[in-house]
């Protein structure tokens, strides 16, 4: 059994490691351009980063010819094709090779447990049987996970970009330039801090330049990323322009508005820190307070009545 559970972890550790290693040391869009070219997949024409198609990897090829062999509900691909879409996955492709990482998963987590339980199948029981029908599905499951994940933590990123950016843009409007060059110079200046809301605002120009009217272009924008303040910050460009209202003025407005709301949020999570301690302190800092404090006087105790208790006997 040492010798089946070292066999499974140091392969493990090792992968663990190379990601981590990869993820600080290497630029993570590699994968990225594996996945293939950045398209719009919101209907229309379809725009794409860059020129030529990404070469594919023969993992990714593997995997994509895979997820073409899994079945899937149109509401599953349209749910799994918008979580990939906000994660930063626009490729046409990008919903076969999740599905095929999907499926590799499902095989790896049954083959182990299959694996750790081989000395036992001879008597296999229906709690067995039940656990390696359970563990496929924990590993069919765990990407949809993981895809969750990455989608969270880039609308954190955008949330995080958005002051910013919506400070740059306010200046350069008021500067006296127009929404396209602003949207542009914002894009320039912040792609190096800011790469995921520059993705977004380099696309939505993309398509403009491609023939879509701006206010489909801002709409297309606020639906792909599903993100509260950026729609809001949509709504806001789509009714001054089509209203005539001042530019400046309205993102101005905005920016206050949405450094009340900040600042409103951070006042609510601020009072619910009390209430989150509560649970923490009752399990886990209490009983070791109990045992430095009680734990030495009991022992006294204990030890001045047991003599007492057997001399009664």
């Amino acid at each position: 059994m040492v010798l089946i559970l070292s066999i499974i972890l140091v392969p493990i550790l090792t992968v663990a490691i190379a990601a981590l290693f990869m993820r600080k040391h290497v630029a993570p869009a590699r994968l990225v351009e594996q996945l293939g070219p950045s398209v719009n997949v919101n209907g229309g024409n379809p725009v794409v980063f860059g020129e030529g198609v990404a070469r594919e990897s023969p993992m990714i090829g593997m995997l994509h010819k895979l997820g073409r062999l899994l079945p899937a509900s149109p509401q599953q691909s349209k749910y799994s094709q918008t979580q990939l879409t906000i994660a930063g996955f626009r490729s046409d492709s990008a919903i076969e090779i999740y599905l095929g990482i999907r499926l590799v998963s499902a095989l790896v987590f049954f083959f182990l447990v299959l694996l750790l339980l081989k000395d036992q199948l001879a008597q296999a029981g229906m709690l067995k049987v039940i656990l390696i029908i359970f563990s496929a599905f924990l590993g069919y499951t765990l990407p949809s996970f993981g895809l969750g994940f990455l989608a969270k933590r880039r609308l954190r990123a955008l949330r995080r970009a958005l002051p910013d950016a919506l400070d740059l843009l306010v200046v350069c409007v008021e500067a006296g330039l127009g929404l396209d060059q602003a949207l542009q110079n914002v894009t320039t200046e912040l792609a190096s801090a800011h790469r995921e809301i520059c993705d977004e605002l380099t696309l939505m120009l993309l398509e403009m330049r491609a023939g879509k009217r701006r206010n489909e272009a801002l709409r297309s924008l606020g639906e792909r990323t599903q993100e509260p303040e950026l729609r809001r910050l949509v709504t806001t460009l789509t009714q001054s322009d089509r209203f005539g209202t001042s530019l400046g003025d309205a993102l101005r407005a905005h920016s206050e508005f949405m450094r009340v709301r900040r600042r409103q949020d951070a006042e609510e999570k601020a009072a619910k820190v009390g209430v989150k301690l509560v649970f923490p302190i009752f399990f886990f800092i209490l009983p070791s307070m109990l045992v430095v404090s009680i734990g030495p006087g009991l022992l006294q105790l204990v030890n001045g009545l047991m003599p007492m208790l057997k001399s009664f006997q």
